[in-house]
Parts: C-alpha cells; sequence; structure tokens
C-alpha cells in the first residue's frame, strides 16, 4: 500500500489500529503497520573489545600466511616430489598441470586479498 503524499505525516503513520477507508468505496477496512523497533547493534566493551580486536588481528595474518603459502608452494618442487604422491601417480601428474597450480596460486591471491579487505574495513563503533 503505498500512502498518498498530499496526507499530512500525522495522517499518514498512525497507530497500527488507524483505520483508512479505500479509495474505490469498498467496505473493507485497512489498517497500517509501523516498522518494529531496529535491534542495536552490538557494543564491544572491555575484554570483549580485545578480544575481538585480536580476533580479526589473527584473521588477517592467517590470510596473509596462508595466502603466501598458497601462491609460492605449488611452484616447489616439493609439491608433486613428497612421499604423500609417491602412491599415487596418476594424481601426482594431475597435481603437477600448470592449471592446478595456477588455481592454487589463484586462491592464495584471493585468501591474502580477504585478509586484506578485513584488515581495511575494520571500525569500531563510535562511542556517543
Amino acid at each position: 500500500m503505498t500512502a498518498d503524499p498530499n496526507l499530512p505525516q500525522s495522517e499518514v503513520t498512525g497507530s497500527p489500529a488507524t483505520k483508512l477507508s479505500p479509495p474505490s468505496g469498498i467496505g473493507v477496512s485497512v489498517t497500517t503497520l509501523e516498522a518494529p523497533p531496529q535491534p542495536a547493534t552490538p557494543r564491544y566493551k572491555g575484554f570483549e573489545l580485545w578480544l575481538h580486536r585480536f580476533t580479526v588481528l589473527m584473521f588477517v595474518f592467517v590470510c596473509a600466511i596462508v595466502g603466501m603459502l598458497l601462491i609460492i608452494v605449488p611452484w616447489r618442487p616439493e609439491w608433486t616430489d613428497n612421499r604423500l604422491l609417491q602412491a599415487f601417480p596418476g594424481f601426482r601428474a594431475f597435481v603437477a598441470n600448470g592449471f592446478v597450480r595456477g588455481i592454487c596460486s589463484g586462491l592464495g591471491v584471493l585468501d591474502i586479498w580477504i585478509g586484506f579487505s578485513e584488515a581495511v574495513h575494520y571500525h569500531e563503533e563510535k562511542h556517543l
């Protein structure tokens, strides 16, 4: 239902039990509903604030480390010359493929990007 722009504001935002007459003259009553109040955003205080900061910092560090490993390790000889892959020559050939190595490095770049984005967009709520 759209409010009439010509009505004063007090008539548009009435209580939930306010009845409006429909414009077509049909004998049906319509009630207006007010939006429920929005919940307050959580505010960290004291120990919780420092714990939140530490958690964000650790997330950024983990993203950076895992991202760097995913960028560098697929191009090293240890990527294919290890004991885990010696028993599976077909899987070893698959992992040695340049496309698979590129996908892993791309995931590393994405991981670094996510961590960097989290660090840049981190902000604390301002106290009133």
